[in-house]
C-alpha cells in the first residue's frame, strides 16, 4: 500500500515538474537563455523593423528572439504582442488555408503565453477580451465550435473587468448571445442577464467615463441592434416598455410613432392596463377622431353630392337641392350630371310636390342620359300620385292614362325599368275610363284627349 502512495506522489511531482518545465520555458527571458546575447541583437533589429512599418520584413528576427526568449527581457511582452502583429499580416497574404490554420493557431497561442507570463499586471481581462475580438472578427473559421469558444472567453473577460472592459467587446458578445440562444444553447434568464449587464456597463462609461462615453454609446446602440433580433423572444412587457417610452417622449405627438408604439407593445403582450399604452392609446384615438372628422370635411367639401345625401336623410329638402345642384354645376360627366338633376327632381315632386319644376328638371335629367327610362318613371308616379287632385273624374283618368304612357315609354327605351314599369301599367289599368265614359265625352277609343289640371299632355285614350 505504501510503495503505492509512493508512486503516485512520484507520478504527480513528475507532471507539476513538467508543467513548470513547459511554463518555464514559455516565460524564459534573454537572462536565462544561453543565446541571449542573439536574441538580443535579434529582438532589436526585428523592432526597427516593426517601427518602421516592415512586418513582413521583421518576421525572420522576431521568431529568432522570440524562440530564443518568449518573454524578452521579463518587464515587457513585446515577444508576444509583436508577434500576433507580424502573423496576423501573414495570415492576410497567405492563400493556403493550412498555412492559415497554422498562424491562426500561433496568434492565439500567443494570447495564451502573454496571459500567463504577463497575467498578473491586470492585462488578463484585456487580454482575454481581445482574443475573442479577434476571434470573432477574423478567425472564427480557424476556431472549433467558435461560438462555444467565445461565449465563455468574453463571460470571463466581463467577470474580471467589470465596468473596464472595451467598447469593441459588446457587439461580438451580443452577437454570441443570439447565436447560442438561437441554437437552444442559453435560455431567455440567461440571454437577458448578458444584455442587462452590458447595458449597465455601456451606461456607466457613458455617464462617468468622458473618454470613452462616444465610443460606449455607439457601441450601446450597434449591440442592442443585434439584441433586437430576438428581443420578442426573451423580453416581456415591462422591458418593451422602459426601450420604447424615452422615444416616444421625445416626440410625443408623432402620430406614426405612436401607432407603430401601440402594435409593439400588444405583440409582446402588454395588457390594456399598461399605464404607457392607456396614454398611446388615448392619444391616438383622440387623434383618429379629428383626423376622421377633417377628412370627412375635406371629402364633402370636394364632393357636394354626400353632403346633399345626409342633408336629404335628414328632411333638409331645401338644403339637399342646393348641393345637389352645386354637384351638377361642377360635374362635366353627362352620366353624373343626369344622376344629381334626377335627385333634385325627385325631392321637388316627391317630397316638396312642385310637379312642374320636378317635370322640367326631370326632363333635363333625360336629356343628359339618353335612353334613360328613370326619369320618365318619376314623371308617371307624379302624374298618377296627383291624378285625384286633377278636377273631376274623367280628367283625373285622363292623369292615369298620361302615367301610364310615361311608363311605357320608360320602359321602351330602357330595359332595367321594364319589370317596374310593367307592374305599374298593371297596377294602374283599373283606372281607365269605361267606354260608357268615353261616350258620355264624345270620345272613342284610341282618339286624343287633352288631360286638365298641372299635367296639360294630350294622350291617346284607351278603356279598360
Amino acid at each position: 500500500m505504501k510503495k503505492r502512495q509512493n508512486l503516485i506522489l512520484a507520478g504527480a511531482i513528475a507532471v507539476f515538474s513538467l508543467f513548470s518545465v513547459a511554463l518555464s520555458a514559455q516565460c524564459s527571458t534573454f537572462d536565462e537563455s544561453p543565446k541571449g546575447e542573439d536574441g538580443l541583437v535579434a529582438h532589436q533589429l526585428y523592432r526597427d523593423a516593426v517601427k518602421a512599418g516592415d512586418l513582413m520584413g521583421a518576421y525572420e528576427n522576431w521568431e529568432k528572439a522570440y524562440t530564443i526568449a518568449p518573454a524578452a527581457n521579463g518587464k515587457n511582452y513585446l515577444h508576444y504582442s509583436d508577434g500576433r502583429k507580424i502573423l496576423k499580416i501573414k495570415f492576410d497574404k497567405s492563400t493556403d488555408e493550412a498555412e492559415k490554420q497554422k498562424l491562426v493557431d500561433r496568434i492565439l497561442k500567443l494570447y495564451d503565453e502573454q496571459i500567463t507570463c504577463y497575467g498578473e499586471d491586470g492585462q488578463q481581462a484585456y487580454l482575454t477580451g481581445r482574443k475573442a475580438y479577434n476571434v470573432f472578427y477574423y478567425y472564427q473559421k480557424y476556431v472549433p465550435n467558435p461560438d462555444d469558444m467565445l461565449q465563455g472567453a468574453l463571460e470571463k473577460t466581463v467577470k474580471a473587468a467589470g465596468n473596464d472592459i472595451e467598447d469593441i467587446i459588446l457587439v461580438p458578445y451580443a452577437t454570441v448571445v443570439v447565436n447560442q440562444f438561437a441554437n437552444e444553447k442559453m435560455d431567455k434568464a440567461a440571454a437577458r442577464g448578458v444584455y442587462d449587464q452590458l447595458n449597465a456597463i455601456a451606461d456607466h462609461n457613458i455617464a462617468n467615463n468622458a473618454a470613452v462615453a462616444d465610443r460606449f454609446k455607439q457601441a450601446k446602440a450597434s449591440m442592442n441592434g443585434v439584441f433586437d433580433r430576438i428581443a420578442n423572444n426573451i423580453f416581456d412587457c415591462d422591458y418593451f416598455v422602459k426601450q420604447l417610452e424615452p422615444a416616444y417622449r421625445q416626440d410625443a405627438e408623432n402620430i406614426e410613432l405612436i401607432e407603430n408604439t401601440i402594435r409593439k407593445l400588444k405583440r409582446q403582450g402588454c395588457e390594456d392596463t399598461v399605464p404607457l399604452l392607456q396614454e398611446l392609446e388615448g392619444k391616438y384615438a383622440a387623434w383618429a377622431q379629428k383626423e376622421n372628422a377633417n377628412r370627412v370635411a375635406e371629402f364633402e367639401a370636394n364632393n357636394p353630392a354626400s353632403i346633399a345625401k345626409k342633408l336629404y336623410d335628414q328632411g333638409d329638402n331645401a338644403g339637399a337641392i342646393a348641393k345637389y345642384q352645386e354637384a351638377a354645376d361642377a360635374e362635366t360627366d353627362p352620366q353624373k350630371k343626369a344622376g344629381y338633376m334626377f335627385s333634385i327632381a325627385s325631392i321637388q315632386g316627391r317630397r316638396l310636390k312642385q310637379y312642374s319644376t320636378a317635370r322640367s328638371t326631370a326632363l333635363a335629367a333625360a336629356k343628359m342620359r339618353p335612353n334613360w327610362g328613370r326619369p320618365y318613371m318619376l314623371i308617371g308616379d307624379l302624374y298618377a300620385s296627383s291624378a285625384r287632385s286633377c278636377g273631376n273624374d274623367w280628367n283625373q283618368r285622363m292623369a292615369v292614362l298620361a302615367a301610364i304612357d310615361k311608363y311605357a315609354y320608360g320602359r321602351s327605351i330602357d330595359p332595367s325599368v321594364a319589370d317596374e314599369a310593367g307592374n305599374k301599367i298593371g297596377k294602374y289599368a283599373g283606372s281607365k275610363p269605361e267606354k260608357k265614359d268615353g261616350f258620355m265625352q264624345g270620345i272613342k277609343e284610341g282618339d286624343t284627349a287633352r288631360v286638365g289640371c298641372w299635367i296639360g299632355e294630350t294622350v291617346r285614350v284607351s278603356f279598360k
